[in-house]
């Protein structure tokens, strides 16, 4: 049975710091691409970062710059450093692995950035 168990959410304050984790269960990580998105109150879930099983990362542009996603196959995890936090950046964000037709999602944690 595949299982995304995410971790390191929480409240932090605009231009602070947070790392995600994503530990995967039940697939060949290194084989699947993985990837992080997010959805806000009120809006569709969206793409923020995904990394391939070969290591090419893709961002979308509003976290260029300030987010890096990154994988340890070793550890079948998946990480999100998120700098420079913004308000906006605040939604649920949602560990995803992929791999031809297989999908899977996380159960989703919440990252507030507030003052």
């Amino acid at each position: 049975q595949v299982q995304l168990v995410e971790s390191g959410g929480g409240l932090v304050q605009p231009g602070g710091s947070l790392r995600l984790s994503c530990a995967a269960s039940g697939i060949i990580f290194r084989l699947y691409d993985m990837g992080w998105y997010r959805q806000a109150p009120g809006k569709q879930r969206q793409l923020v970062a995904t990394i391939t099983s070969g290591g090419n990362t893709i961002y979308t542009d509003s976290v260029k710059g300030r987010f890096t996603i990154s994988r340890d196959n070793a550890k079948t995890t998946v990480y999100l450093q998120m700098n420079s936090l913004k308000p906006e950046d605040t939604a649920v964000y949602y560990c995803n692995a992929v791999r031809t037709i297989h999908q899977a999602w996380g159960q989703g944690i919440q990252v507030t950035v507030s003052s």
